[in-house]
């Protein structure tokens, strides 16, 4: 099972739920008025504005909070955030890559470099482990749309490249530049998607025993609990003995 995936369930397994809301919030309005500065301040004339309301919304968060965040850029306010990249290795030597929107790149490298340093990892340049990695669209949607066979022919009517189906929902994959097309082909056979975002995923996987599994969770905590970091990706792999220990430990 592959490490993003797989670490974005037990994570969404384990507590603190109010914490994580509010945090998620944080990084979802972070991201809005990014989208709204960068272009147009309507969703309709901006399609990655369009893509973060989107899954604000699909996170419950609510209309006034999302609307708050747009007016902030419209206005001129806020602070101005820089996208980036961090890469480097975790436990066990697996390949990680760490997203951030940040108004301080020194303050960010430093706490990200002190994650990588504690988890016993490393971080290194850009581009050292992108390579292990594809650039894709990631279009979710709940159990309820369909089953498998379902969502498998949307996906190819739409042009996706790669289906993954279990109890928790529906991933499709497509091309990075294939994200409007295929979500737009997708929201007309199955309806709008639950969310839908561009990712590393990656191209193999590193397995790992229980106790780097362990490390590697408690590293992408680390860093997600950033305020800075937005989206956190590994390689790691585990068996599925290991994988419900984890997720019921």
């Amino acid at each position: 099972m592959a490490g993003h995936s797989q670490f974005k369930n037990i994570m969404h397994r384990k507590g603190r739920q109010d914490a994580v809301r509010s945090k998620m919030f944080s990084k979802l309005a972070r991201e809005i008025t990014v989208a709204a500065k960068m272009g147009a301040p309507d969703p309709a004339m901006n399609p990655r504005l369009r893509l973060a309301v989107q899954n604000a919304k699909a996170q419950s968060m609510p209309k006034d909070n999302i609307q708050r965040a747009i007016n902030k850029a419209a206005g001129g306010e806020g602070d101005d955030y820089a996208e980036v990249r961090y890469e480097g290795y975790g436990p066990g030597g697996v390949a990680v890559i760490v997203e951030a929107l940040t108004d301080n790149r020194n303050r960010t490298a430093s706490n990200v470099r002190a994650a990588f340093t504690k988890s016993g990892g490393a971080m290194g340049e850009t581009g050292s482990v992108a390579f292990m990695f594809d650039r894709v669209g990631e279009i979710v949607y709940k159990p309820e749309v369909g089953d498998a066979d379902k969502v498998m022919e949307a996906a190819i009517e739409a042009g996706a490249e790669d289906v993954q189906s279990d109890e928790d929902g529906h991933t499709i994959y497509c091309a990075f530049e294939d994200i409007g097309d295929v979500t737009s082909a997708l929201e007309a056979a199955l309806g709008e998607a639950e969310s839908v975002k561009a990712i590393w995923r990656p191209q193999t996987g590193t397995p790992v025993d229980e106790e780097r599994a362990q490390s590697i969770l408690k590293l992408v905590a680390t860093l997600d609990d950033d305020d800075d970091v937005q989206n956190v990706y590994a390689n790691f792999e585990v068996d599925e003995a290991t994988m419900a220990k984890l997720s019921a430990a």
